[in-house]
């Protein structure tokens, strides 16, 4: 059997993905059969052709359909602004493809519970990337916590601080188009938003409090076409944002309490994914700036020498063993490596691998639903003046353990 892969998107995730299937062959034992990398799918032919040629795809297709219609591809990374996720999935599923698509889900619930019953009934594994569950650090901390070392938890701070925005002259985009909440809060705050519940061990009950902030109300209209979150020629005429720059709310996760912000106008941070969890006994800390290691504090230790301590991830910790050409303690690992073991994932449940055998499966269509109705509650709670808002009942896969 060989697994033939595309990707329908060739922005700055696209290629994410793209080099995720060529490198994951190459990590860990030699498990998974030969990966064969057909086609980049990009409506600007020049984007996706650069992208083939880069990552060594046979080819591009400026239609979606032609990669659903080949029967040579067996799985697709659907990587395309939000608004675009329900058609080209419900096509590829409908067409027998598994597929792995980004995060959000999609954007609107109707759209995206449209999706899950089409997961539901395909024949084909239907998966979505939420790629700092891969994170090394993340993964050890989670682990830490959920063994019962540190003891109950009692809150989570979170905060995902990045700049891409910060240019109050970069153009235009989909990304600025939407009501409050299609933002910042969807794109980074659906991260720190699953982080929360992956290192708490516990699923959002409540949210309120929520504030939205848009500090640049406009921006130029692009000359040419803008490619992810890089700059484009921009004309003299502007056009307004939608969304939000800044959100913040505050949020009950079982018993445990919960804070967090985010923002794309943090200048100095190009993408900074950070948190504290506290428990009875202890503490833990990460920040993506210094994405190989993490911080402990045991309450344990003698009063006068307990503080966080600083721990370099190496082979004892999750993914590294392996996982990495160079698997000692102290090389590090960056986002990208997130996308390698993430991919790899979801080609070892394409090949029918057990995931005794595997890495942990991805997270389903439901799990990204589930973001979603966190996202949507944070929004509603906005929008009635911070009021206290009940989000779905849910079980997430990724609480359900994890190597």
């Amino acid at each position: 059997m060989t697994i033939g892969v595309a990707v329908i998107g060739a922005g700055m995730a696209g290629r994410a993905h793209a080099a995720a299937y060529r490198a994951a062959t190459s990590l860990y034992d030699s498990n998974l059969p030969p990966v064969k990398l057909i086609s980049i799918g990009d409506v600007m032919p020049q984007f996706g052709q650069a992208a083939a040629d880069r990552f060594g795809y046979e080819r591009t297709d400026a239609d979606w359909r032609r990669i659903a219609d080949d029967p040579n591809i067996h799985a697709v990374s659907v990587v395309v602004a939000n608004h675009l996720h329900r058609e080209i999935v419900e096509g590829l599923l409908a067409a027998g493809k598994h597929v792995l698509c980004e995060k959000p889900l999609s954007d609107t619930l109707d759209d995206a519970r449209s999706m899950v019953a089409a997961a539901d009934g395909a024949s084909s594994i239907a998966r979505i990337g939420l790629t700092f569950l891969r994170n090394p650090a993340i993964a050890a901390i989670q682990k830490i916590v959920a063994s019962g070392q540190l003891g109950k938890v009692l809150h989570f701070s979170g905060n995902y601080w990045a700049d891409y925005s910060s240019d109050p002259m970069s153009p235009i985009s989909w990304r600025y188009k939407g009501g409050m909440g299609t933002g910042a809060l969807a794109d980074v705050g659906s991260h720190i938003s699953y982080v929360a519940e992956f290192i708490t061990g516990q699923p959002f009950s409540t949210v309120s409090g929520a504030r939205f902030v848009t500090s640049i109300t406009e921006r130029p209209v692009p000359s040419g076409a803008v490619q992810g979150h890089s700059s484009a020629t921009a004309s003299d005429k502007f056009d307004a944002v939608e969304n939000d720059d800044y959100a913040g709310f505050i949020a009950e996760l079982g018993n445990v309490a919960g804070a967090i912000q985010v923002s794309r106008v943090a200048a100095g941070h190009p993408t900074s994914l950070e948190f504290e969890v506290y428990c009875e006994k202890g503490a833990a800390r990460f920040s993506q700036a210094r994405n190989g290691e993490f911080q402990l504090v045991l309450n344990e230790d003698p009063y006068g020498q307990r503080g966080f301590r600083t721990i370099q991830v190496g082979p004892s910790h999750p993914y590294i063993a392996g996982g990495l050409p160079v698997d000692a303690p102290g090389v590090n690992v960056g986002q990208n490596d997130q996308f390698f073991f993430q991919n790899r994932a979801f080609l070892q449940e394409v090949a029918g691998l057990p995931e005794t055998e595997a890495l942990p499966y991805c997270p389903d269509f439901r799990d990204g639903l589930h973001n979603m109705e966190v996202i949507e509650a944070v929004i509603q709670s906005g929008k009635n003046n911070g009021a206290n808002v009940e989000v779905p009942s849910s079980n997430p896969s990724y609480l359900k353990g994890r190597k």
